[in-house]
């Protein structure tokens, strides 16, 4: 069937954002962004905003993981990487005016003017810079309710401060998942050269920035913010305004997980999975979005440089536990994620030996 000129200018203005589409005065959500039934959130019909049931997430302190509490610390880490793929990090460290701070710059790039954002626009995933919406504009059927700006923060220099803070946090919390899987030792005896060069390199690794906008949404029961997925890299760590909307999968249900002030939520990314050689497992998440009230989230996605190879552990190879996964790399990603709408697990099913 020929695409006539209203077709084209509609997708036109879908791939401006959602966003844009708001301010453009949309009352209905158009059909691009409805869901399958069986993909739709299944929320509290009485209470549109929130989900049925909640989840609080384990708390790690990170304050008692450095001092004389660290073995117990270590022990519920394993068990939060095990049971849930996610927990939350409190105690952290990070001044509250540099978190203030990181969600202030982020409110103020999406009240810019349409013209003014718009100059971040562009298609090429691997722009230092990026403007854009829904998960992949170029690819979804169904689009996300959702723009988002990406940055890549290392080795660019962009919103600095925070990006140097999180950075230390993250190398920190490797360690401790490092030592949980055996590997890393407490004290330098106890280390060896492969695991020191695995912290060499994620601390040169790539650091990419995505910020979330996730606007209120006029019928947020037939879409999703963003749809069911797993984060690419070795940890995710989320900073999240206190309006509700992740949601992971815990023993095949939707939970959502509540904002806790000033903390982190943290989760296991395909890299560390793969690393792990899949004790540690990454874990389904998605985003509902909500009648009345904007969401904004700052994810921070660490992995090893673009150009390094993901591979298993050796030590974590044995006759009980085969390699289970292929070496992967960010080119390798990148092509899949360009030539396949990128759906729940796909990306990482696809480096598993069968």
């Amino acid at each position: 069937m020929a695409t006539t000129n209203d077709d084209a200018k509609e997708t036109d203005e879908f791939q401006k954002g959602v966003r844009h589409l708001l301010e453009n005065g949309v009352g209905k959500l158009p059909s691009k962004y409805v869901l399958p039934l069986s993909d739709r959130p299944s929320v509290d019909k009485e209470q549109p905003t929130v989900a049925k049931s909640s989840l609080k997430l384990p708390i790690i302190d990170f304050a008692e993981l450095q001092g004389p509490n660290r073995s117990q610390v270590l022990n519920s880490l394993s068990s939060a990487c095990e049971e849930y793929g996610f927990f939350q990090v409190v105690n952290h460290g990070i001044p509250i005016e540099v978190i203030r701070s990181m969600i202030d710059v982020s409110a103020r790039f999406f009240n810019l003017p349409y013209e003014e954002r718009s100059k971040y626009m562009s298609s090429d995933m691997a722009a230092p810079v990026r403007y854009g919406t829904s998960l992949n504009q170029n690819k979804d059927a169904v689009f996300c309710w959702r723009d988002f700006l990406k940055l890549v923060c290392h080795p660019l220099e962009s919103v600095a401060t925070y990006a140097k803070e999180t950075k230390y946090l993250f190398l920190r919390i490797m360690e401790a998942i490092l030592e949980s899987l055996g590997l890393w030792g407490a004290t330098k005896d106890d280390r060896t050269p492969e695991n020191d060069e695995t912290l060499k390199q994620l601390d040169g690794g790539s650091q990419l920035m995505v910020v979330n906008c996730f606007p209120p949404c006029p019928e947020p029961d037939l879409t999703l913010g963003m749809p069911p997925h797993s984060d690419y890299g070795f940890l995710t760590l989320l900073l999240q305004d206190d309006v509700e909307g992740l949601q992971i999968q815990y023993k095949g249900e939707w939970i959502t997980v509540e904002p806790m002030h000033n903390s982190f939520v943290v989760n296991i990314g395909d890299h560390l999975e793969i690393f792990s050689n899949g004790r540690y497992k990454s874990v389904l998440h998605r985003v509902f979005v909500n009648p009345a009230k904007l969401r904004l989230s700052v994810a921070l996605l660490h992995s090893l440089p673009f150009d390094y190879m993901v591979r298993p552990s050796p030590k974590l190879i044995d006759d009980a536990n085969p390699r289970r996964y292929k070496d992967t790399d960010f080119a390798t990603f990148l092509h899949y994620i360009s030539t396949c709408e990128p759906k729940k697990k796909n990306f990482l099913e696809s480096r598993k030996f069968t």
